[in-house]
């Protein structure tokens, strides 16, 4: 099954979603699976994972009741709060079959060494007991400290979105490639083909744009270690949604068929657990 490894759903309303600055306008409504399905349905994508917008459990609770609502949502990306004290607690209190991971928004906080509180770590350690992933959301500035995270934690699984996030305004590589490849050598981490078409001038990019980009990526992971995601409906900054995927497939048609197969499914399937089987096997 093709699998979309990171989308978001949303009830909007100014106050809770302040990131969405006035430029942003078209994101300035509801997104709701009703929607998305039929747009993954023409991409011949068969399932989603919704990832968290807010940093509140009560839009992981949400996002659990969608998934339970309906099944092409195959897990959940959420958010609980890692420094609390009750964590344990917090994290049995989620506990639902389609929860596969956590995320938190790290490039908005004022500390670009927040990942490495004391307190943050302590709670990320907590997550492999509960068999859950972490979502790394940074800029490609903090990949050096993404990897004194990965560092401490080989057994737990992280994935990078977005790419990082690289300079893509002023096409420079550096020094986002050699932070990138540093991460990447680390076995339990993987990446998402995502977040690309919102990072650029919306108006003006075209897909080569991004091949220097994915070379890096791919040269570094390798097809088993991605994952295609459409970042809807933030893509749609910048693309549709059939648009923004076909970035991506068009860049991988050239691998052999096992390769595009990972990349469209496969690694998001392993690593979030998405199904029966794959929960069984480590990774």
């Amino acid at each position: 099954m093709n699998i979309d490894a990171h989308q978001h759903f949303w009830v909007y309303n100014e106050r809770e979603y302040g990131w969405i600055g006035p430029q942003m306008g078209v994101l300035k409504r509801d997104y709701l699976p009703e929607e998305l399905r039929p747009l993954q349905e023409a991409a011949g994508i068969g399932g989603t994972v919704a990832v968290q917008a807010r940093q509140t459990v009560a839009e992981t609770r949400w996002l659990l009741a969608l998934a339970d609502q309906h099944p092409f949502i195959r897990g959940v990306v959420g958010w609980v709060d890692l420094r609390s004290p009750a964590l344990r607690a917090d994290l049995e209190g989620l506990a639902h079959p389609k929860l596969r991971g956590v995320r938190h928004v790290i490039h908005d906080e004022a500390d670009d060494r927040f990942m490495l509180r004391p307190d943050f770590v302590r709670g990320l350690g907590l997550l492999a007991e509960f068999g859950l992933t972490y979502d790394l959301l940074l800029r490609y500035r903090h990949l050096p400290l993404a990897v004194e995270l990965v560092a401490r934690y080989p057994r737990q699984r992280f994935v990078l979105d977005h790419i990082g996030k690289p300079p893509f305004q002023d096409g420079g590589l550096e020094p986002w490639a050699t932070d990138l490849r540093r991460l990447a050598a680390y076995p339990n981490v993987c990446c998402k083909l995502s977040g690309l078409a919102s990072e650029v001038d919306w108006t003006r990019w075209k897909a080569t744009d991004f091949a220097p980009y994915l070379d890096v990526v791919l040269e570094a992971y390798g097809p088993s270690r991605l994952m295609i995601g459409s970042d809807w409906p933030v893509c749609t900054l910048g693309a549709g949604y059939g648009e923004t995927m076909g970035i991506v497939t068009d860049y991988i048609a050239r691998l052999a068929p096992a390769e595009r197969e990972a990349i469209l499914g496969g690694t998001a399937t392993r690593f979030y657990g998405l199904d029966s089987l794959s929960t069984r096997r480590p990774w």
